[in-house]
C-alpha cells in the first residue's frame, strides 16, 4: 500500500470540481499536492503542501515548466490525476449546418491530447523515482467518462475524446509496467461539478432520476474515495472503472 505522508501528487483540473475535491482528500492524508489548472482553486489557500499553477495541459511547453517547478519543489511526482477538460456538447450537423471543426479539435486536444501530454512528460520523471514494495514507483489516474460508452446526440466531440483515454489505458499501462508505474482511468456518471450545477435545477433532477441506485447526482467526494483507493491497491491496474450509480444513457 502506498503511504501518502510526503508522496507528490500531480492533479490537471485540481481547481474545481472532480479535481479538487481529490486534492482536498490527499492533502487531508498528509499529500503534497501541486494543482496545475487554468484558474486558482477559490477554497484552497495556505497549505504548505499545496502548490498551484496556471499552465494549459495540452501545451507542451507549459506543462513542462509546471513539472520543473513540481519537481524543484518536491524532488520527485508519486502520482499523476488527470481531470482537466471541457464538456461542451453541440449536434454535428445542427439547423445552421455542420458545427466548426475547430469546435472538434479544440475538445480532442483538450480532453485527449492533453492527457496524453502530461502524462507522457510527468512519466518521463516518475520512471527514475526510487522504487518501493513491489517495484512501485508511481501511479496515474485518468478521467474519462461514461459518455465513451454511452455517447449521447451532441457529444461527439466529447465521447470521442473520453473513448481515446479508455482505449489507451491498456496499452499504458502495459509499457509503463517495466517501469513499476501502474495506469487506471475512471470513467464518472453524472457528478455534482460546477458544468453540472450551471444547468437549470429542472434538469438537474431530470438527470438525477437516470440514476438506478443511488438515484441522485454522484459526489465529487465520491470520485475522491475511489482516487484514494486506486492509490492504495496496486492490484488495480490497466482497467477502466464505470463510477455511475449504474446509469446508461439514453440517445438524449
Amino acid at each position: 500500500m502506498m503511504e501518502l505522508h510526503n508522496r507528490t501528487f500531480l492533479i490537471t483540473g485540481g481547481a474545481s470540481g472532480l479535481g479538487l475535491a481529490t486534492a482536498k482528500l490527499l492533502l487531508s492524508k498528509g499529500a503534497n499536492v501541486a494543482i496545475v489548472d487554468i484558474a486558482e482553486p477559490a477554497d484552497l489557500q495556505g497549505d504548505e503542501h499545496l502548490t498551484t499553477i496556471i499552465a494549459d495541459v495540452s501545451n507542451e511547453d507549459e506543462v513542462q515548466n509546471s513539472l520543473n517547478l513540481v519537481l524543484e519543489k518536491y524532488n520527485q511526482i508519486d502520482g499523476l490525476i488527470n481531470c482537466a477538460g471541457i464538456g461542451p456538447a453541440r449536434r454535428v450537423v445542427g439547423k445552421n449546418g455542420p458545427h466548426e471543426l475547430d469546435f472538434f479539435q479544440k475538445v480532442i486536444d483538450i480532453n485527449l491530447v492533453g492527457t496524453f501530454n502530461v502524462i507522457r512528460l510527468a512519466v518521463n520523471n516518475m520512471q527514475h523515482n526510487k522504487p518501493g514494495v513491489d517495484g512501485e514507483r508511481g501511479v496515474v489516474i485518468n478521467t474519462a467518462s461514461v459518455a465513451a460508452y454511452d455517447g449521447q446526440i451532441g457529444q461527439a466531440a466529447y465521447a470521442a475524446s473520453k473513448g481515446g483515454i479508455v482505449a489507451m489505458t491498456l496499452p499504458l499501462a502495459r509499457e509503463f509496467a517495466r517501469m513499476g508505474i501502474r495506469v487506471v482511468s475512471i470513467a464518472p456518471g453524472i457528478f455534482e461539478t460546477p458544468l453540472v450545477r450551471a444547468l437549470p435545477q429542472d434538469a438537474q433532477n431530470s438527470l438525477a432520476t437516470q440514476i438506478p441506485f443511488p438515484p441522485r447526482l454522484g459526489n465529487p467526494n465520491e470520485f475522491a474515495a475511489l482516487v484514494l483507493h486506486i492509490i492504495r491497491n496496486k492490484m488495480l491496474n490497466a482497467e477502466v472503472i464505470r463510477l455511475d450509480g449504474g446509469i446508461r444513457m439514453g440517445a438524449k
